[in-house]
């Protein structure tokens, strides 16, 4: 091999023919034009007419020329000896001569207006290639792909394949150096001391700085976040956070941050001086912001643990005082039945109390009901009235160590904030706290934080603004600079002029006007036609009931009924179960990576290369080890050097992140895309979303308490994605058990495969107005099962509009002006999704809180009410469209069925600490899983192609109701063994399974 990037394929493949070319491709690149016939007249000898010819389309096709002209597919000579009708019989040994050949050559070249690659060509090529590799972070293996398409694309005939090899590999050898310069250029002498101090290794310690600092934290209290503080402060003091590295590419610098994370410190200091400050540099920046990122999930933890435990106290304190309370209660009720005698005189009521139950009895149950009894406090503030002390902990240092900006809605809690860190300081500057800004504290608050007009309560005061600071950073209100989840969601909006220069392009992508009242037309035209046909179809629908309860309409939907199986679909069912023939997971994934090359796409966290040898043999060990939650030592032989630990080791630590899993994903999504059988199951157009729990017994600040789905323990969600044809498109892990309806847009935007799903169905937990809102504005169809349909509302856009039987329904009106006055933003905010400028999920977190932009949310929650009723009015009415819903979010829990069983090890339990730790092994999980899909699926449609001969024809409506979710037949235990027989290796499949009909129905016995 010329370069060890290129791998004998591509280079097999470059400038030849790997394969007949397409019908498509030859009336595209062999068809002769009257001009090329006219130039190809010019030669008597048909032989010579036929030669030419050939190379001619051959330069055409493949942007080059072949060695020997001769070595073309038998279909392309067929094809150019019909439109030249000539014979083909002498032209392969008289088509020879190398002068002939060359000026042939020179003549085509310059009749196709294609230059030698040499010269300018050579130095537009070397420009270009720089300009690549400076902006840039593709493989080398695919820029090699993407340089040759641009040299076809200039009609610049391909160069040798060693030459371009060589020029791409010399190339990004440059611009890695140059990038080096460019980052160690920035940094001055004590900031160059500072990160070189990062890999020494202090007297007395085993580790060198950079590990330590590089150790997350894991433990959620008021300890740890001070130590999180501290860590952030040292990070800062390496003096380099104010560099500013905005004007070099970004993909480049995470790689360099993302090597330095998992790098050893003596891999790095064996490094060149100029990379090794790069290196140290960029993840310096990198590391300020994961940091902060972690004090702040600390401080959420932290306020959301002091929350529950607080909570718990006080229920448990209620109940001891139950008894006392109840005794009180007994005693005044005496004394209130007394007063409400008729029978006592007004004038001996007190007398007639005093003396039936004395006034120390008495006196006492006023007091026990006055300290017992539950006040109109908020909640909050009761289950945190005993944390002060805690807080005192932490405060100071969080105060001191990080800075908050929000938006102007925030302006009176960060002038609260700022009060508190005055407290802090030295005695003389110290404000009093009756200067205590006032109006961030609720009036549920207001009894404990101000006791009298001039008197404030320090303690419930800080308790008060914490509590407010918490609730404010989740919904992004209130923001830090150099955080990554916990940033600014309007900083990267579009604006100003780049939005007056995106406008018009925003609206047509969007299939929007920009003018609100054309839009709210159509919405109010929809609406009327919808409700029109609901009331239509009222008196036939037996489904569908309007009930009233208490004056208040509701509608009533009767439950799906069971679809019937015929007999033909449960015959198809088991007979191809007991025909996909059995094999170990292991060889799965060796067997799907021979027809996919998904291993290929794994590349080195440093270089972006794939050196080592048999690494798709330990790429599919890992991904086992860690989809099946067993560890690398499970999959290990010492007798291979491709799974002995140390590799295995180094392959999970420098190959297996989520860039790669996200790439090689893709290529599993792609190759069901095009199987017949997954095409009959559905186009990809509709997806649903759902989520997975995983306990996590290990300490670690990425996971949240729930007592329904984790019992005592925390835990975290994978919510993922499934397309129509069963594949996993996306997932994202979420600490706890947050609101579904923060990510559900983000699997749409963020997600890299070649699908496009334009609906979505979701549980209850997916949904809310601004969901809708937004989907709608995006072009996307949102379609949830709701759980709780007859407290759902009916919206209408007019107050005159009559639907008859559902006027008492539809009374609520939507507040159009709202959708005006805030149109421009609205198409503002899709744009900025669309064109991937705002992450979905922190844009939800700030909408779905009542109007956090300045009413913005209230508009898209508006919008969303409007197609929230249009899916409403079609839920209740299509059955169809009911059972569609039900059907795809099936084969949502279907799949989440099969990755439970692929996940089996240590008890289902995920034992990662930190979060790319979570998203890595869950990440595999999802690849294994699709590779299973895909094996399921290509031999599920070979059985399919057999069946017509021996079973007679088939049923599409069967197929159609088919499911690759097996599993029966793979084995995920016991020994793992990496290897494939020759043929399967070669590409061909494994036998069919065949029984004798007592094998069968025995077979059909242990499948039931």
């Amino acid at each position: 091999m010329p370069v060890e990037f290129l791998s004998d394929e591509q280079a097999a493949r470059y400038g030849r023919y790997h394969a007949d070319p397409s019908p498509e491709q030859l009336a595209r690149f062999f068809y002769l034009s009257p001009q090329d016939l006219h130039f190809l007249a010019d030669y008597r000898r048909s032989y010579t007419q036929l030669g030419c010819a050939v190379q001619l389309c051959t330069l055409r096709f493949l942007g080059t020329f072949l060695p020997a002209p001769t070595q073309v597919p038998a279909v392309v000579v067929h094809t150019l000896t019909q439109q030249l009708q000539v014979s083909a019989d002498a032209w392969p040994e008289r088509y020879t001569r190398p002068n002939t050949l060359s000026d042939h050559q020179a003549r085509i070249m310059a009749y196709l207006g294609f230059a030698a690659y040499e010269g300018p060509q050579a130095f537009r090529l070397t420009r270009w290639l720089y300009a690549q590799g400076l902006t840039s972070t593709v493989r080398p293996s695919v820029l090699f792909d993407l340089a040759t398409a641009h040299l076809v694309a200039q009609r610049v005939v391909l160069p040798g394949v060693t030459v371009l090899a060589r020029l791409i590999a010399r190339v990004r050898e440059r611009t890695g150096r140059h990038l080096y310069r460019q980052l160690r250029s920035r940094l001055n002498p004590v900031q160059h001391a500072a990160l070189e101090a990062l890999l020494a290794v202090a007297p007395g310690q085993r580790l060198t700085r950079l590990e330590a600092l590089r150790t997350a934290p894991t433990r959620v209290s008021g300890p740890a976040l001070v130590a999180a503080l501290a860590r952030l402060d040292q990070v800062r003091a390496l003096g380099v956070g104010d560099l500013s590295l905005h004007d070099l590419p970004e993909a480049r610098l995470g790689r360099l941050a993302r090597h330095a994370q998992v790098a050893w410190g003596q891999t790095l200091g064996r490094m060149g001086e100029e990379r090794r400050l790069a290196t140290l540099l960029v993840f310096a920046q990198a590391l300020e912001r994961t940091a902060t990122d972690d004090i702040l999930d600390l401080f959420d933890g932290l306020m959301t643990s002091l929350a529950l435990r607080g909570e718990t106290r006080r229920r448990r304190e209620r109940l001891r005082s139950l008894k006392d309370l109840d005794h009180a209660a007994l005693v005044l009720q005496q004394a209130v039945r007394i007063l409400l005698d008729e029978t006592v005189p007004e004038g001996n009521v007190r007398q007639q109390v005093l003396g039936h139950i004395g006034e120390a009895p008495l006196r006492a149950a006023a007091d026990a009901v006055l300290a017992l009894a539950s006040s109109e406090d908020d909640p909050l503030l009761q289950a945190l009235s005993g944390s002060y002390a805690t807080v005192r902990r932490f405060l100071p240092a969080l105060l001191a160590g990080i800075t908050f900006e929000g938006s102007p809605s925030a302006k009176p809690l960060l002038d609260a904030w700022d009060f508190l860190r005055q407290q802090e300081v030295g005695r003389r500057g110290r404000p009093k706290w009756t200067a205590a800004p006032r109006s961030l504290v609720p009036k549920s608050w207001a009894r404990q934080v101000f006791p009298s007009k001039d008197d404030v309560n320090p303690a419930a005061y800080t308790l008060c603004v914490l509590d407010r600071l918490h609730q404010a950073l989740r919904r992004r209100e209130v923001f830090v600079g150099r955080s990554e989840r916990y940033g600014d969601p309007q900083a990267e909006l579009l604006r100003g002029e780049a939005w007056d220069a995106a406008r018009e392009s925003v609206a047509r992508a969007l299939d929007r006007s920009l003018d609100p009242s054309v839009e709210l037309a159509q919405l109010q035209a929809q609406l009327r036609a919808a409700y029109a046909e609901v009331v239509e179809n009222l008196p036939h629908n037996a489904a569908l009931q309007v009930l009233h309860q208490d004056g208040q309409p509701y509608v009533v939907v009767s439950p799906l009924p069971a679809q019937e199986e015929p007999d033909s679909l449960r015959a198809l069912r088991t007979q191809l179960a007991q025909q996909l023939p059995p094999v170990e997971l292991a060889a799965l994934l060796l067997e799907v990576n021979t027809f996919t090359g998904f291993a290929g796409v794994f590349t080195h966290v440093a270089d972006g290369q794939t050196k080592a040898a048999d690494l798709p043999l330990s790429i599919c060990a890992v991904l086992l080890a860690q989809a099946c939650n067993i560890g690398l030592k499970a999959v290990v032989r010492a007798e291979v050097l491709a799974l002995t630990l140390p590799r295995l080791a180094w392959v999970q630590q420098n190959y297996v992140r989520v860039e790669t899993l996200t790439a090689a994903n893709a290529r599993l999504v792609d190759g069901q895309a095009r199987l017949p059988l997954a095409q009959a199951w559905g186009g990809g157009e509709v997806a649903s979303a759902d989520g997975m729990r995983f306990v996590v017994p290990v300490r670690t600040i990425h996971a949240g308490w729930n007592r329904k789905y984790y019992g005592s323990q925390r835990g975290v969600t994978y919510y993922n994605f499934t397309g129509d044809q069963f594949t996993g498109f996306h997932g994202i892990v979420i600490p706890g058990t947050l609101r579904d309806s923060l990510f559900i847009l983000a699997g749409l935007l963020e997600q890299q495969t070649s699908l496009d799903p334009r609906e979505i169905m979701a549980d209850t937990h997916g949904y809310s107005e601004v969901v809708f809102g937004l989907f709608a504005l995006l072009g996307y169809r949102f379609s949830p099962r709701l759980a709780d349909l007859s407290d759902q509302r009916f919206w209408r856009l007019s107050k005159e509009d009559d639907y008859g039987p559902l006027n008492d329904l539809s009374r609520h009106v939507v507040n159009a002006q709202l959708i005006r006055d805030h149109w421009e933003d609205m198409l503002r905010l899709a744009g900025s999704l669309k064109l991937g400028r705002v992450k979905a999920a922190a844009v939800m977190r700030t909408l779905q809180r009542a109007g956090s932009l300045s009413g913005l949310g209230r508009a898209v929650a508006e919008f969303g009410r409007v197609e929230k009723t249009l899916y409403l009015l079609a839920y209740v009415q299509d059955e169809a469209y009911r059972r569609r819903i039900l059907v795809q979010l099936n084969r949502g829990e279907g799949r989440h069925a099969l990755a439970r069983a692929v996940f089996h090890g240590k008890k289902g339990e995920l034992r990662q600490r930190y979060r790319e730790g979570m998203e890595d092994q869950l990440g595999a999980l999802g690849l294994v899983v699709n590779a299973v899909v895909l094996w399921n699926t290509r031999y599920l449609q070979q059985a399919l192609e057999q069946w017509p001969e021996t079973e007679g024809a088939l049923n599409p409506d069967d197929v159609a109701r088919l499911s690759p979710l097996l599993h029966e037949h793979v084995n995920m235990l016991g020994r793992y063994d990496f290897t494939l027989p020759e043929s399967i290796a070669a590409g061909q499949l494994r036998p069919l399974r065949t029984f004798t009909p007592w094998e069968a129905s025995l077979s059909e016995w242990a499948y039931r």
